[in-house]
């Protein structure tokens, strides 16, 4: 981060940028960290200074921060100008909500940058800044752009400003799944990699933040893998996606009779969010595994790292159109042999 502000300050950041990391590892905190220091050095602060812009972007009310963040299925009643109100009006909602709680999940499997928002987008690198002396964009989970819709004219409006952005607009995008954007997207970005947290810095949050007792941070914190989204997902092991994750790996191990229908009553399409948590709490339940099999048979690794490997792959699947069940039922099967 030291090296990024440095690229501020000296006037080398580039405009537009691509920030890539796992899940749940803070790269939109980084936008945002990023977004505070390019509006102080135009100010000529100290981004710690506590100055008006400082605290506008830390409070999430900046006129010049623009943050879009991937939306539930909806709001395609109506205009195009109906459209991008509604759009605005769900944004704003969700920003609101991250006002309240700061350390907040993924979004819904089945959420996304619809086309609103990718023409509102468009409308707000064409304003003049309000305030500062330029407008900050941060598209969060940019992978959950839908090219389909429309002949991808949600792409193509993304793509128009990323071509020929303004003088005063810096674009910030951030994905775990940077192959999920299109090539002619990620061509016109300056990709940085944000590397995992620590340990000591989930346990931190759990405790300070989420108000865990310091021993239960800690066990979660060593299964998280520096991931403040598996985190959270830990810290909700009696959840619904816990649940499910138990009943799957039972059915599993118990066979195809068993597994397959499992699958079966995995809603085809309305529950691709369920399925996404699920895998999510699937993937925690076999790193927990894998830490205790490992103390007492070492050739248990393998197979275990085989099938987290799997999981990964099939939650950035889920990202994609693909149907649950039948997804489900090709893991089951996968896993069974591994395990």
């Amino acid at each position: 981060m030291n090296r990024l502000e440095g690229a501020i300050t000296s006037g080398r950041f580039p405009q537009t940028v691509l920030l890539t990391g796992p899940v749940g590892v803070g790269k939109q905190r980084i936008a945002l960290r990023l977004a505070e220091v390019l509006f102080c050095r135009d100010e000529g602060c100290e981004p710690d200074s506590n100055c008006r812009s400082a605290r506008q972007v830390r409070e999430l009310t900046h006129p010049d921060l623009h943050w879009f963040i991937p939306l539930p299925p909806g709001g395609r009643v109506g205009g195009k100008d109906k459209q991008m109100q509604e759009a605005q009006e769900a944004l704003a909602e969700a920003i609101q909500e991250r006002r309240r709680n700061p350390i907040y999940s993924p979004p819904d499997g089945q959420a996304s940058h619809r086309l609103a928002s990718a023409r509102l987008l468009q409308r707000v690198a064409g304003l003049t800044p309000f305030q500062a002396k330029r407008k900050v964009i941060i598209l969060g989970d940019a992978d959950r752009l839908i090219v389909q819709e429309a002949s991808q004219e949600a792409a193509n409006a993304l793509l128009k400003v990323l071509e020929e952005p303004t003088a005063n607009t810096t674009l910030l995008l951030t994905s775990s799944s940077p192959d999920a954007l299109l090539p002619t997207i990620r061509s016109r970005l300056v990709a940085l990699r944000v590397g995992r947290l620590s340990d000591l810095e989930v346990r931190n949050l759990l405790v300070n933040e989420l108000g865990k007792e310091p021993e239960e941070a800690e066990r979660i914190a060593q299964l998280a893998e520096g991931s403040v989204a598996r985190a959270l997902t830990a810290a909700e092991g009696a959840s619904r996606g816990g649940r499910a994750a138990e009943r799957f790996l039972n059915a599993v191990r118990r066979g195809p009779e068993y597994w397959a229908g499992e699958a079966l009553l995995q809603p085809p399409w309305g529950a691709r969010g369920d399925f996404s948590t699920m895998l999510d709490a699937l993937a925690m339940r076999l790193r927990a595994e894998l830490r205790t099999s490992a103390d007492k048979d070492k050739s248990s690794t393998d197979k275990y790292l085989k099938a987290m490997s799997l999981v990964e792959s099939h939650r950035i699947k889920t990202q994609k159109n693909v149907n649950p069940q039948l997804a489900m039922a090709v893991l089951a099967a996968d896993v069974a042999e591994i395990l």
